[in-house]
């Protein structure tokens, strides 16, 4: 069974970090629904540094080259922001500038942001979904979204957090679950026409 690669990239820049958090939890979500995955975090934090020298140079450096490569080499992309301005982070927003946009043509791809306010959830559908539509991606139907009161014992919304993870990675398990069908069928169909071939060469061969 082919592997898949699901890269998860989280946007957060406080410590500890409820965007980090987020995203973890979708990581360890979507790697209980599949049978043979590997999960790359990716915390922009950490090379927020080199994703500015890239966005100068205009090819990824340093720690921006690996997380590039992670995405774009990836099956499907998590990808999680905090809100600032009613939008994404600037840094979500430049690392996404850096990737080869021709690599997101048709990859799943899951939005997920957090913010103080329950009133925040619409940057979902006015900022992250636009975003992923424009480089030609699938995204996921249900995006998730957290509050700070999200991350309290009891909620006021009648979908937990928890059930609002599930949901959305279930939804990217399901598209993935195509592909890799496809893909294997597409491996079936290689191996049957190169072993007819070769049989056909046998009997050509000994007539």
């Amino acid at each position: 069974m082919s592997i898949v690669r699901i890269a998860v990239v989280s946007a957060g820049v406080s410590e500890p970090s409820s965007t980090r958090l987020l995203a973890d939890r979708l990581a360890n979500s979507i790697a209980g629904q599949l049978e043979s995955v590997q999960v790359d975090v990716i915390d922009l934090r950490d090379i927020a540094v080199d994703v500015a020298q890239s966005m100068l140079s205009g090819f990824a450096v340093g720690g921006a080259r690996d997380a590039v490569r992670a995405v774009e080499e990836a099956d499907a992309v998590i990808a999680a922001t905090p809100v600032f301005n009613a939008s994404y982070s600037g840094l979500f927003k430049s690392f996404f500038d850096i990737v080869d946009k021709d690599t997101f043509v048709g990859k799943p791809v899951l939005i997920a942001a957090t913010g103080g306010s329950p009133r925040h959830s619409m940057v979902l559908d006015h900022a992250l979904r636009p975003l992923f539509a424009y480089l030609r991606a699938v995204v996921v139907p249900s995006g998730v979204y957290a509050a700070s009161e999200d991350w309290a014992a009891g909620s006021g919304d009648t979908a937990t957090l928890a059930d609002r993870v599930e949901r959305a990675t279930g939804e990217l398990a399901a598209l993935l679950g195509g592909r890799v069908r496809r893909a294997e069928q597409v491996d079936t169909e290689e191996a049957g026409i190169s072993n007819f071939a070769r049989l056909l060469g046998d009997s050509l061969s000994q007539s």
